[in-house]
């Protein structure tokens, strides 16, 4: 069995890597690894590769830095080429990116069977390209792997267990399996491999990090945001690892951060130190809220909605969205407000990298 993976975030390497790795396990499977280049940076360089135990890709096509249309479109014509010279018995796309929904549309379109992993995942706002790519690259599959219960729940109320024709015969062969989280997976495996970033850190520190659009290229919103984090940085040390591209908006606004640690972007490995040894964390990011679950630490997530609504539900994340006396008087009150941890598998056990594989094979 062949498998063509596609990729472009460096998230999703990390994803893929906790799959990879249980590929190597079975001498009938070939995996041919693609990276579209969405999403690259000096980060992923042969280093990154080897230090996360990924293997490299097999191809990288170098489309980056372009509106959505152009970079959707280069990089069908792209993987089309590579899928019609590899000839794969399945196309693996992960999460959300242009780089999933383009795999997607050319499996799909050359009949190749499509895998999705981090199916059925739903923010309900269709203001963010990646629900339109999630929901269209859904719609194609033939098996989607949903992390949790709810991402099933999703799918089933969008009818994707009545796919059937008047005549009773199914029209579109798809599978919804509750694999569970392979961002788990990786947790598990990569915390005995953390690095402490080479900055001075204060114990008992909050980690925070802010890269979305909805917060950066909203004015209003950002300065909110960072007038709350600095009243809180007077009594705690908040580390913010801050994207380039965010940085030059906090500059060019003239915003303060003089209560912040404002540090480089650091390396997943230095990210898991950074969560692991945090008393709390504070993001706008998807996957650090789960994360800051898998690691048993609060969060407070700076949006208005988040696909992960079950952390919400159970209380071990709170959403604030970009109000500043919302986020202070939730920091003030978290050691109150959040759920204690408890062993709810509401990712599963760690072991969809092995359930995902079992089910392709």
């Amino acid at each position: 069995m062949k498998i063509l993976t596609i990729l472009g975030a460096r998230p999703q390497f990390i994803k893929a890597g906790t799959v990879s790795r249980e590929i190597a396990k079975h001498n009938d499977i070939d995996e041919v690894i693609v990276h579209t280049g969405q999403h690259y940076d000096t980060n992923m360089s042969d280093i990154f590769f080897e230090e996360m135990q990924i293997p490299k890709p097999n191809y990288f096509l170098g489309i980056g830095g372009k509106t959505h249309g152009a970079m959707t479109g280069q990089m069908m014509e792209k993987i089309e080429e590579v899928a019609l010279r590899e000839k794969p018995d399945w196309v693996l796309v992960y999460g959300d990116t242009n780089s999933t929904l383009a795999g997607a549309l050319v499996a799909s379109k050359l009949h190749i069977k499509l895998a999705h992993i981090e199916a059925g995942l739903r923010s309900f706002n269709m203001k963010m390209p990646e629900e339109i790519n999630r929901i269209l690259t859904d719609i194609v599959s033939n098996i989607l792997f949903c992390p949790t219960k709810t991402a099933v729940d999703n799918l089933k109320n969008e009818g994707f267990d009545n796919f059937l024709t008047e005549s009773g015969k199914s029209h579109k062969n798809c599978k919804v399996v509750q694999s569970g989280d392979v961002m788990y997976d990786g947790a598990l495996f990569y915390k005995s491999l953390a690095k402490k970033p080479p900055y001075k850190i204060n114990d008992d520190f909050i980690l925070c990090t802010i890269h979305r659009a909805e917060n950066t290229d909203n004015e209003n919103r950002l300065k909110s945001i960072f007038e709350a984090l600095n009243e809180i940085g007077e009594e705690r040390e908040i580390v913010l690892p801050l994207h380039p591209r965010t940085k030059k908006i906090v500059q060019a606004l003239d915003i303060n951060t003089q209560n912040l640690t404002i540090i480089e972007p650091v390396g997943y490995l230095e990210m898991v130190w950074l969560i692991d040894n945090s008393a709390l964390v504070m993001t706008d990011s998807g996957g650090l809220q789960k994360e800051a679950y898998f690691f048993q630490k609060p969060c407070i997530t700076l949006r208005d909605e988040t696909e992960w609504v079950e952390l919400v539900e159970h209380g071990f994340n709170i959403l604030v969205g970009a109000d500043r006396e919302k986020i202070i008087n939730t920091y003030k009150n978290y050691s109150s407000l959040f759920t204690v941890y408890s062993s709810l598998n509401l990712y599963g056990n760690g072991d969809a990298s092995k359930i995902i594989i079992e089910k392709l094979r």
